[in-house]
């Protein structure tokens, strides 16, 4: 049975169903010597090819799903080829011996914290999707006073070159001095998305780390620069919340540190599994 090529190629850990919508436009993908269109159909006997080096297809339902958390560093880029900036997240991550990390949106070089990866490129597309309204929780120190209305702006929206941008909450977190932290929550994943945000009222981003995405928490044990195994009861969790088939006859291990049930009041955390690097 033919099926769409984006559709089978996330699934066989690939990339996520936009990655592969990019390199079809680039010209990267060849199906039986002829490059691919979107939207074109192939099966378990078709040649396919990316950038030269061939997809086995044959064993598209034997990847296995993995998603991992792991704790971006100030520097570190997230893509796999950048001459100009050599450090790469994907250095960090464990190898595998089928499929490849696909990773869940990106942060910019100046933003730490969480990235989620996973071998699933429908779920990682799911995720990333508008149209399941997963919430991104950041970490924001900015840098001198916040002017009055300036939270009220940035809740009701702002007009950019790209459409209205805006938070959907702003928690006061404290700070001293002219350094001080809120925490933000938006569902979009648009570029430089807070830092733009904050720069519309005129205020400076001093620091900037992504704390949650989704259901899924920065753990506190997590060091930066490592990553952290999700278990089968938390990755049910985000197919269940993505619409997916849920996993069946494998054992669970109890909520970790890098699910969080509620927002701001979480209870206390059991240790996770042991941080690899």
């Amino acid at each position: 049975m033919s099926e769409r090529i984006q559709k089978v190629l996330s699934r066989v850990g690939t990339g996520s169903r936009r990655q592969i919508e990019d390199w079809i436009r680039q010209g990267k993908i060849q199906v039986n010597k002829k490059t691919a269109r979107i939207g074109d159909h192939i099966s378990p006997d078709d040649r396919v090819y990316i950038d030269g080096k061939k997809i086995d297809l044959s064993g598209s339902s034997e990847v296995e799903r993995r998603v991992i958390a792991y704790y971006k560093n100030e520097g570190e880029i997230c893509s796999r080829n950048d001459p100009e900036h050599p450090d790469s997240v994907f250095d960090h991550l464990p190898r595998l011996t089928s499929g490849r990390w696909i990773s869940v949106g990106r942060l910019d070089l100046n933003t730490c914290g969480l990235l989620i990866f996973t071998t699933d490129g429908e779920l990682a597309n799911r995720l990333m999707h508008p149209s399941y309204k997963i919430e991104r929780e950041y970490a924001s120190r900015v840098l001198g006073d916040v002017p009055a209305g300036a939270l009220e702006n940035m809740l009701s929206g702002v007009e950019c070159e790209d459409g209205v941008l805006k938070f959907d909450s702003i928690r006061d977190a404290g700070g001293e001095g002219a350094n001080h932290w809120y925490h933000v929550i938006l569902h979009q994943g648009r570029y430089r998305e807070v830092r733009r945000l904050w720069e519309s009222q005129g205020i400076k981003v001093s620091r900037l780390k992504r704390v949650r995405y989704g259901p899924v928490t920065l753990p506190r044990s997590l060091r930066q620069g490592k990553w952290m195994e999700l278990d089968h009861a938390q990755i049910n969790h985000l197919l269940s919340m993505t619409g997916m088939k849920t996993e069946t006859g494998k054992k669970t291990a109890g909520r970790s540190s890098a699910i969080r049930k509620k927002r701001y009041s979480p209870r206390k955390r059991k240790s996770g599994a042991r941080p690899k690097g």
